[in-house]
């Protein structure tokens, strides 16, 4: 199963045992404080079923960069609505591999987690028992940049692309509908620095990256590059998706709810105002540590949220599943045989339960407090 690398600017020294991952690394790892006051917006018999919950490990997808998905669990951590709600919420901070991350949740050594929906699907045709239960959006972060001289993606036939280790389906299912003969191009693995992009170091046209990352830093260094979107190609993806232990979930399916239902609230706060941004990422750098880029990592949330704001899933409310994604995520993945053709799309679904999401909004209104 392929999955994501750690993306650069953030990354601690982690080892590669699964263990070590849920032990944390860096500055903060062990994040549980909180302003909030105990069952403050809850019934007291749903208080009393997310305590006998117990500990509730949230493992981030990159460290605790301000991404969507990550930055408004921290902020519920922070701003009390885990506690508000009887949640017993530990933070802990994931390498950047997804591989990982499915199979600490698989195992239960960790409870909830962002997993693109397809790495959900991924991890369950390899038999990684979890289950996908929110997303934000049916686009991604997954993007190709390219210096300005490139105007259409066929010029990229024969040339130098790069990547962090292998091409995101959903960029190489971009090129493909683009008209780029894939076979044609010449597949490099290149680091972190974006800035080999705009030098053309050894040839290189074009780059992957995330659209909140790499595109952001590159401007901030005065490189203006081409930014080409999978989702402006109609290429299925996700964002800000999260997966769940399934014995867990099963458990305790009111805590599931209102882990969502927190972390939806938090968005909420979040997004509210500049005020709000520069707050929450204050708290995602305390526990970070002093190298933390506070301007970058706001520039990330507003790109993220905006992606999300720009491309809502349709006919759901913030962090609903879209089937029909689910659907053509499967078809995209058959097209490049990630997946075998027993993995299809009904079976496919069944990886997923939208009820959590579904039970915390009143229409498109989230219901805060809860029940």
């Amino acid at each position: 199963m392929q999955s994501h690398l750690a993306r650069s600017g953030l990354a601690c020294l982690a080892a590669v045992v699964l263990t070590a991952v849920v032990a944390g690394c860096g500055s903060g790892s062990d994040a549980t404080t909180s302003k909030g006051s105990e069952g403050s917006a809850i019934s007291a018999e749903r208080c009393a079923e997310n305590k006998a919950a117990g500990r509730i490990t949230y493992l981030s997808g990159y460290q605790y960069q301000s991404s969507a998905s990550i930055l408004e669990y921290i902020a519920a951590s922070k701003l009390g609505y885990f506690k508000d709600l009887c949640l017993n919420v530990t933070l802990k901070p994931g390498t950047g591999d997804t591989s990982q991350n499915t199979k600490l949740l698989a195992s239960g050594q960790a409870t909830v987690s962002p997993v693109a929906e397809q790495d959900v699907v991924q991890a369950r045709a390899n038999g990684i028992d979890i289950t996908g239960v929110s997303s934000y959006s049916d686009a991604g972060l997954d993007i190709l940049m390219t210096n300005k001289d490139i105007t259409k993606l066929t010029q990229l036939d024969g040339k130098v692309v790069g990547h962090k280790g292998y091409v995101p389906a959903a960029v190489r299912a971009m090129l493909v509908k683009a008209g780029v003969t894939w076979d044609s191009l010449k597949l490099v693995k290149e680091g972190y620095d974006p800035s080999v992009l705009p030098r053309k170091q050894g040839g290189l046209e074009a780059l992957t990256g995330f659209v909140s990352n790499e595109p952001n830093q590159l401007k901030a260094a005065g490189h203006d590059v081409t930014v080409w979107k999978p989702v402006d190609y109609d290429v299925p993806s996700s964002l800000g998706a999260m997966a769940v232990n399934p014995a867990f979930a099963k458990a305790h399916p009111h805590a599931v709810e209102d882990i969502l239902r927190a972390a939806l609230h938090a968005y909420d706060y979040c997004s509210a105002s500049a005020a709000h941004i520069t707050e929450c990422v204050g708290y995602a750098a305390d526990l970070s540590g002093p190298t933390y880029d506070k301007k970058l990592n706001a520039t990330i949330w507003k790109t993220e949220t905006q992606v999300v704001k720009d491309n809502p899933t349709p006919g759901q409310p913030l962090g609903g599943l879209d089937p029909a994604n689910v659907t053509a995520l499967v078809a995209m993945l058959h097209q490049f045989a990630i997946v075998p053709a027993a993995v299809t799309a009904d079976k496919a679904a069944t990886w997923f339960d939208p009820s959590y999401v579904k039970n915390i909004y009143t229409g498109d209104k989230l219901v805060w407090p809860a029940p």
